[in-house]
């Protein structure tokens, strides 16, 4: 038995106006993952333990069968470990997001208005951290290069006692005011905020992208505090040999630190334009040379949810569905018996541009035990099968017990 799990990251949604009440799974045209749902197990789980923040970084854990109550330290330092940063146990790991803030001359009077700064390329991105890396790194910081926009803060010697720190992808369009981290123990955070602006904005990377008609990348926004991860080894936990096929280096490090094989693909962005194509050809590769399960994350629904784009997200699904899902179930199908679990880590309504806790509509399809599913898989008919996989971490047993 082959176990496939369909990340979309995002995906589920509330009735979007645009649409005339329809949210973006409704809209979407993905007739291969609409079939597999006819033959399915169908519910909604509830992947945010209650008194959780709703993160990709909780979510996700939750769908692999981690206890995010239990294991979960923060975010950042799950992207440490896919960067390669070796945590020292009183180390704190922040993300470090490149965003594009408005020109006032008070930063407290500023508004991010782009919390990935255009999508910035991961190219660009590196000259940016390198060069603050020269004026912030010191026996107390350091700076790392992640993908796109997102990177890292090693603080030696740390603290995550650091007050309210907000994510910027929360915040878009809003005056950062009220969202700064005031806390005592955030004065330097906030100073390199600071300065990062007078160091960025005029940098050539941001002029020639302004030239260019793009946003500029000309702050750093810290949030996502926490201390070195350790997650139980997937193999020892559920006695399967798992894959980590994803653009983001939080799937990434989860996948490492699970001790999953963790798959790099070429062109793969996080975002509409990544290379759908090369992580199915990547997934059926790992199934050919031996792995049992394959987590395909995907960022780009989640990704369009953020920066509201309604047509983009319904795409999005689409391609899913086209050029991942079905040729990969597809090649499972010639190598004998599979399931399948499809579902979105959480909520990202285009109508509030960021995360929520509500359970996520999810399906399992077993090509050798079909069941009766719904004759349209969406939120609403998920919900209305009346079953709800409560603790949501339970939901990778259910996928995998025969």
């Amino acid at each position: 038995m082959k176990y496939l799990v369909m990340l979309c990251d995002g995906m589920a949604d509330y009735p979007v106006e645009k649409f005339g009440g329809k949210t973006p799974l409704m809209m979407a045209n993905a007739p291969f993952m609409q079939s597999l749902a006819a033959k399915a197990e169908v519910g909604v789980a509830k992947t945010v333990p209650d008194g959780m923040k709703p993160g990709s970084d909780v979510a996700n854990l939750a769908v692999l069968g981690y206890d995010p109550a239990a294991c979960y330290t923060g975010r950042s330092p799950l992207e440490a470990g896919s960067i390669g940063i070796d945590m020292a146990d009183d180390d704190v790991s922040l993300r470090c997001n490149l965003v594009t803030v408005t020109d006032e001359a008070d930063y407290a009077d500023k508004t991010i208005l782009d919390y990935c700064a255009d999508d910035i390329s991961t190219e660009e991105a590196a000259v940016l951290v390198k060069y603050l890396a020269e004026h912030f790194n010191n026996e107390e910081f350091a700076l790392y290069s992640g993908v796109s926009y997102r990177h890292c803060l090693i603080w030696h010697k740390g603290t995550t006692e650091l007050g309210s720190v907000t994510a910027p992808h929360d915040i878009t369009g809003k005056p950062v005011k009220e969202y700064l981290p005031m806390h005592p123990n955030a004065a330097k955070l906030l100073d390199m905020m600071k300065r990062s602006y007078e160091l960025l904005k005029d940098h050539p990377v941001n002029l020639a992208r302004v030239a260019k008609g793009k946003r500029p990348a000309n702050s750093v926004w810290f949030w996502g505090e926490g201390k070195r991860a350790q997650l139980e080894d997937f193999y020892e936990k559920y006695g399967v040999r798992g894959a980590m096929i994803s653009a983001v280096d939080l799937l990434k490090g989860i996948g490492k630190f699970a001790n999953m094989q963790v798959i790099h693909v070429d062109g793969a962005t996080g975002y509409l334009d990544t290379n759908f194509e090369g992580k199915a050809a990547a997934a059926v590769e790992a199934f050919r040379k031996g792995a049992d399960l394959v987590y395909i994350h995907v960022e780009a629904p989640d990704e369009c949810g953020h920066r509201n784009e309604p047509e983009n997200k319904v795409r999005a699904i689409e391609l899913i569905d086209e050029k991942v899902l079905k040729p990969v179930c597809e090649a499972l199908a010639e190598m004998g018996e599979y399931r399948v679990l499809v579902t979105p880590d959480h909520p990202t309504p285009l109508c509030l541009m960021t995360h929520t806790s509500d359970p996520v509509p999810y399906f399992i399809y077993d090509s050798a035990q079909p069941k009766e599913g719904v004759a349209v898989f969406h939120e609403e008919t998920a919900k209305a099968t009346g079953l709800l996989v409560e603790p949501g971490y339970t939901i990778m047993q259910r996928l995998l017990s025969r």
